[in-house]
């Protein structure tokens, strides 16, 4: 079942970007900080709309992890974590699931000392099993554990969210 369309995604992502700039407006910088594949793609969208709305430095990078195995590979940042010092740190995905794979992807931010770290994602689903929170989200459900979120933004004709 489809439950966001593409116009759907991308009046969330703008308003997403507008949060994210109400709560972080007497930050200097802001960096997002995408994890692999979906988690960067939605990074970017946001990013476009930041650009938009303000003029303040924002940047990009991409944090990788194995999120069905976070301990077997490296957690790698593609971005020296000294430039995270003091900044605004947005750790972004497409679903904040259980919480498991956002919870790893903050241990690299541990050999430094942000500013603020909040997380942003399209789908928020509220069975969390780590100490996650989300501050920023698109879409909340309520789901089942055997339902499935079935984000579409990547090398797609139309972008859309799915529950199967």
């Amino acid at each position: 079942m489809k439950i966001l369309n593409a116009r759907q995604i991308e009046q969330k992502t703008k308003r997403l970007a507008i949060e994210i700039l109400e709560q972080n407006y007497d930050a200097p910088e802001i960096i997002l900080l995408g994890i692999n594949n979906n988690g960067m793609e939605f990074a970017e969208m946001l990013l476009r709309q930041l650009v938009e709305w303000t003029d303040k430095p924002i940047t990009l990078s991409r944090l990788r992890l194995n999120p069905a195995a976070p301990l077997d590979d490296e957690v790698r940042l593609e971005m020296p974590i000294e430039d995270l010092r003091d900044k605004v740190v947005i750790i972004v995905d497409d679903v904040a699931n259980t919480g498991r794979t956002i919870f790893y992807a903050c241990k690299p931010l541990l050999a430094t000392l942000p500013r603020r770290v909040e997380v942003a994602v399209l789908i928020d689903r509220t069975h969390k099993s780590f100490p996650v929170k989300v501050d920023y989200y698109g879409l909340s459900l309520a789901t089942t554990l055997k339902e499935d979120i079935d984000v579409q933004i990547r090398e797609v004709e139309e972008r859309a969210v799915f529950l199967n």
